[in-house]
């Protein structure tokens, strides 16, 4: 039978639990800041997990129907899903030195909006990929649409006062944010699109953006930071399309835009949480370190200290040759 516990066998016990109570704390306080300030690698998620690779995106946007000369009409060309008409229309265009002969399509894949046109895949030419003539937009049109530019014709450049940043778009990942983009390239100028935050790569990443190990994770952030909101452009927020890993040069969306940020770093600890609509060609990464060089004041957003540019960087959206 089990004795009646006294008073001096509770106070033993009581100090071993309150002895394990603050070891399993400290263990645990020690673990958390472990794990947010220096996280170990194998804790990241691994590139295989991010979805499709570029090159191997074929996305459209929904409720959209662009013009241009059919090179294939669908009337005649049937097939299974809008990535089919797409990956069709990059067989036509392989940027091998042919010409390109099919730079959008057009796909009926709503089964009862379509009725006997579902499945119609209508290859097209626009005259200029850049500027495509679109024929209608809304909820009540049941065409999906897409881009496939020829090989240079994506690249785009970011003029500013320090240089211009050539960017490559990726339409066929992101061709919501894309089409935004080539808006903003319509534009004789671009009023209230700027730079607004500047964090170098500090002493946490080396000049290739690898991160250093055993190091913070920032701030600084490696990263340049500003907004594309400009009133000669109509912005709806950008749906959540190609969310890779954030690499050195990427562009990228901060939520739903018009926000947007960046990165002179690989950042595999933001895991897959952005949309990358593009990315900055190696050459030019130069000019955005010299930005994120200038001159900054410090700011706290959300507990968290961020670095903003005593005077914003203006800049806008410009053509380039395709041998530039």
């Amino acid at each position: 039978m089990g004795r009646r516990q006294n008073d001096s066998d509770f106070g033993r016990l009581a100090l071993l639990a309150l002895f394990l109570i603050g070891t399993i704390s400290c263990s645990a306080v020690y673990l958390f800041l472990t794990v947010v300030f220096v996280p170990d690698s194998e804790s990241l998620p691994s590139v295989e997990d991010e979805g499709p690779k570029e090159g191997q995106c074929c996305r459209g946007i929904e409720h959209l129907e662009l013009w241009g000369d059919a090179v294939k009409w669908g009337s005649e060309f049937i097939l299974n899903s809008s990535e089919e008409c797409c990956m069709a229309c990059k067989r036509m265009c392989t940027g091998e030195g042919g010409p390109c002969l099919c730079n959008s399509w057009v796909y009926c894949g709503d089964k009862e909006a379509c009725g006997p046109r579902f499945g119609e895949c209508w290859l097209k030419k626009q005259q200029d990929a850049l500027n495509p003539d679109r024929r209608d937009s809304g909820d009540r049109v049941m065409w999906t649409s897409g881009l496939v530019f020829d090989k240079g014709e994506e690249i785009v450049g970011i003029e500013t006062d320090y240089g211009i940043v050539r960017v490559k778009l990726l339409p066929e990942c992101a061709p919501n944010s894309v089409l935004f983009i080539l808006g903003l390239l319509a534009l004789p100028h671009c009023i209230g699109c700027q730079i607004l935050r500047a964090e170098s790569r500090g002493s946490f990443w080396d000049s290739e953006g690898n991160h250093i190990k055993r190091t913070p994770y920032g701030p600084p952030f490696a990263l340049i930071q500003g907004t594309l909101d400009s009133p000669g452009s109509m912005f709806k927020d950008i749906p959540k399309e190609y969310c890779p890993t954030v690499r050195r040069g990427s562009v990228a969306w901060i939520g739903s835009g018009p926000e947007f940020f960046i990165s002179l770093a690989d950042h595999e600890e933001w895991r897959n949480s952005y949309t990358v609509f593009g990315s900055v060609l190696s050459e030019d990464i130069q000019i955005l370190e010299k930005i994120s060089e200038l001159p900054t004041k410090s700011e706290i957003w959300n507990n968290i200290k961020i670095s903003i540019l005593e005077n914003p960087v203006s800049l806008r959206f410009r053509r380039m040759k395709k041998n530039s």
